[in-house]
């Protein structure tokens, strides 16, 4: 009915299509940046005794964060139609309104992890800022490094929240309307944040400490996961049929169910790649071989966190709760 008579299609209106890679790739990025955000928050606060308070551990993701942010804001800025009208978000504020939260969220999450970024930034790093204002700036932001930090803390949790809650609040869509979306997106996005550190860190002991922390988070993730599709079949036919894409094998759900079983392959290979990282006295000086298993464990992770956006925005919009209904 709603293809034929009401003409809400594609062909009759070319301009209502659906949710693609630009949105996934947009809250993977999101969840990426809020992750680091607060990974990298959580390195620079846990200092030794003798290290000056104000001299941060972890320099390139803080840095780095604010523009993996700004690559996923241009891609949900191609996903609009009319780009102009986007900025109508900021003309008014609707607190019953995620997007609303989400756009003055993630308009404050961006220059504020900028500042920390830069406060970030020792003299001896301060060669890597380009321009004589900015190394201004960091040298005055310096001392401030702690407050910005706890700041940043805060907000990359709410940025990785947000990007579930995004989704979770339509209704319509069954597979997305879960109150344990927002917590598999954070706990995704704390995971790649984590991963991102283990990969950029130098120090031996941040590599270590992270990949510690990335185990029981990948552990955490994939009870989630369970419990998401555990709680879809045991609820609503709309919601235990919107699940059926990731477990019928055919070549029209292919996409699907691969994504279920490379999720199967990756998280339990990143988990064993890890548990081998931790095992065992490290040296000061990591081997090749060493720091490749640590980087492809962490790069793994990474690729699980999009594959799960991807998969859920695409068989989110399979099914919907109208089409449940027509069938009674």
């Amino acid at each position: 009915m709603e293809l034929t008579i009401y003409g809400t299609n594609a062909i009759t209106y070319p301009h209502l299509h659906i949710w693609d890679w630009r949105i996934a790739s947009y809250l993977f990025l999101g969840g990426l940046t809020g992750g680091a955000l607060v990974m990298s928050a959580i390195a620079n606060l846990r200092k030794k005794k003798d290290e000056p308070e104000d001299r941060a551990c972890c320099v390139k993701v803080p840095l780095l964060a604010p523009f993996i942010l700004l690559l996923g804001m241009f891609f949900i800025f191609l996903d609009v139609e009319r780009k102009l009208n986007s900025f109508w978000f900021y003309l008014s504020f609707q607190p019953l309104s995620p997007m609303s939260w989400g756009a003055w969220g993630v308009g404050a999450v961006i220059p504020i992890s900028f500042l920390y970024g830069l406060s970030t930034v020792p003299d001896e790093l301060k060669h890597w800022l380009v321009f004589g204002f900015l190394k201004k700036w960091s040298k005055k932001l310096n001392p401030y490094m702690r407050e910005l930090a706890v700041i940043n803390f805060i907000m990359g949790i709410f940025v990785g929240i947000y990007t579930g809650v995004l989704l979770s609040s339509f209704v319509a869509r069954p597979l997305w309307n879960s109150a344990l979306l927002p917590i598999l997106f954070l706990n995704s996005a704390l995971s790649t944040g984590a991963a991102l550190v283990i990969i950029m860190a130098r120090k031996n002991q941040v590599k270590l400490f992270f990949t510690k922390v990335d185990i029981w988070l990948i552990f955490s993730e994939i009870t989630i996961i369970a419990l998401f599709f555990y709680g879809h079949y045991t609820s609503t036919a709309s919601h235990r049929e919107s699940i059926m894409p990731f477990f019928t094998f055919s070549h029209e759900f292919f996409p699907y169910w691969i994504s279920i079983l490379l999720l199967s392959i990756i998280f339990p290979l990143a988990i064993v790649l890890k548990f081998l990282e931790v095992k065992g006295e490290h040296s000061e000086t990591l081997t090749p071989f060493e720091k490749f298993r640590m980087n492809l464990s962490a790069a793994l992770v990474l690729i699980g966190g999009l594959i799960i956006r991807m998969a859920l925005v695409y068989a989110g919009q399979l099914i919907k709760m109208t089409d449940t209904v027509a069938k009674f």
